[in-house]
This record gives structure tokens, sequence and C-alpha cells, in this order.
């Protein structure tokens, strides 16, 4: 059974390494293991240990800890849905961050405004 901490590390690994442009093999050659294995980290079927979780961290350039942001101790007992699980959700905020800020900002403001009417 997979443990909702497990998960939420295997989420903040994909969700990195998406943001960050690389491949789950691409990821497991920088790390020395095959891409099922990352595969099974993202999921949570399979754990992390802590020296593969640094080897992950160098890889994808952010320290161990940003693994367990937004971690919160009721979500080890029971997790919390999680947006960035969706494709097009993930999509939309790395095309969001590619735009020139000025033009990001008044994006943002558009779809607060957007958002506003429909509720």
């Amino acid at each position: 059974m997979k443990h909702p901490v497990d998960i939420h590390v295997g989420k903040r690994i994909r969700h990195r390494r998406w943001m960050i442009g690389t491949t789950q093999q691409q990821l497991a050659e920088k790390v020395g293991i095959k891409f099922q294995q990352i595969q099974k980290y993202e999921t949570g079927m399979n754990r992390v240990s802590a020296s593969r979780l640094w080897d992950i961290a160098e890889a994808l350039e952010v320290p161990v800890a940003h693994f367990f942001e937004g971690l919160e101790e009721k979500e080890a007992v029971e997790p919390a849905v999680d947006f960035l699980a969706d494709k097009e959700a993930l999509e939309l905020i790395r095309s969001y961050y590619t735009i020139p800020e000025n033009q990001r900002r008044r994006l943002f403001d558009l779809a607060r405004v957007l958002s506003e009417s429909v509720a």
C-alpha cells in the first residue's frame, strides 16, 4: 500500500522534472538508475531512499527539502487533492512562467476577473 508521504515526494519529483523539461530517461541517467525506477518513485509505488533522494535533488537542482514542501502533518494521514497531478495544469503553469513578467501580470489579472464573473 502506498504511503501518502511517498506519493507526495513522488509528485514533487515529477513536478520538478517536468518544470525543467527533463524526461524520466534523462533523470534516470543522471542518477544512474533505470527510467522504470523513476516511474515507480513518481507514483509512490517505491519509496525513495535518503541517498537516492539526495542524488535526485542534485540532478533536479533543488534542495532535498523541496520534495517535502507543502506536506503538512495532516496530509501524512489524509492526502489533499493535488491539482499539480493534472498534466494540463502543469503545462499551464510552465507556459505561464515563460511569459514576460509584465504580460504575465496582466494575464493573471484577466484570469482573476474571468474567474470572478463565473462564480
